[in-house]
């Protein structure tokens, strides 16, 4: 699992800062964030929060608006990147699992099951619209000036209230982010994997066991 989460959080990341240069705002590079060293863009707490809770984030990739010809549209474009990323790559992995034999290339197949599920899962979630998660950059690209602005007013409890929720599903198992992402998630897993989401799911579920055991 390590691997897989490493190498899509530095993906999703990476692909902020590349369009955020792309864009006219070289913040991340001159930090050092436009890189591929996962090192260089893992959050702790986020990793803990991934490999215990089963969702997580990584460190936030430094964006200087006043850089953009078109602040509010260019934000959007850097914030949708790292989602856009994260379904490219379930995508490239589902073509994988669609032409090799799990029973040949049995870690192999595992690695790239729960690659799917772990990018489809980070688009999806990412894009739920509480700050400071990407969906709340796209809405405020998308709504009115005056909106935007009540939006922004609203970000300082977006973070509280993700981890709220977190801690509630983790040690009151309320099954808030489950219920509100699972058939999503899962929809978007099926339909990418075909007739090979049996198998997937198979070796998903034998993850999941494995940890909770």
């Amino acid at each position: 699992m390590i691997p897989v989460i490493f190498f899509s959080l530095t993906v999703h990341e990476y692909s902020h800062g590349k369009i955020a240069f792309l864009l006219g705002d070289n913040t991340a590079k001159l930090l050092g964030r436009l890189t591929f060293n996962p090192f260089k863009h893992l959050d702790l707490m986020g990793t803990l929060f991934f490999c215990f809770v089963g969702f997580g984030w990584a460190k936030p990739v430094p964006v200087n608006p006043d850089n953009f010809e078109r602040p509010r549209r260019d934000m959007m474009y850097v914030a949708i990147a790292g989602p856009l990323s994260n379904l490219t790559l379930a995508v490239i992995f589902s073509f994988f699992i669609r032409i090799i034999e799990p029973s040949d290339n049995a870690i192999l197949f595992a690695l790239l099951s729960f690659g799917v599920y772990v990018n489809v899962a980070l688009a999806i979630f990412n894009l739920l619209p509480v700050f400071p998660l990407d969906g709340s950059s796209v809405i405020k690209g998308l709504v009115p000036l005056d909106m935007a602005a009540r939006l922004g007013d609203l970000d300082r409890f977006g973070a509280i209230l993700l981890i709220g929720i977190f801690l509630m599903d983790f040690f009151a198992h309320t099954g808030i982010i489950g219920y509100v992402l699972w058939e999503p998630i899962m929809f978007v897993v099926q339909f990418l994997s075909q007739d090979a989401f049996a198998e997937l799911s198979q070796v998903l579920m034998f993850i999941f066991f494995t940890l909770k055991g």
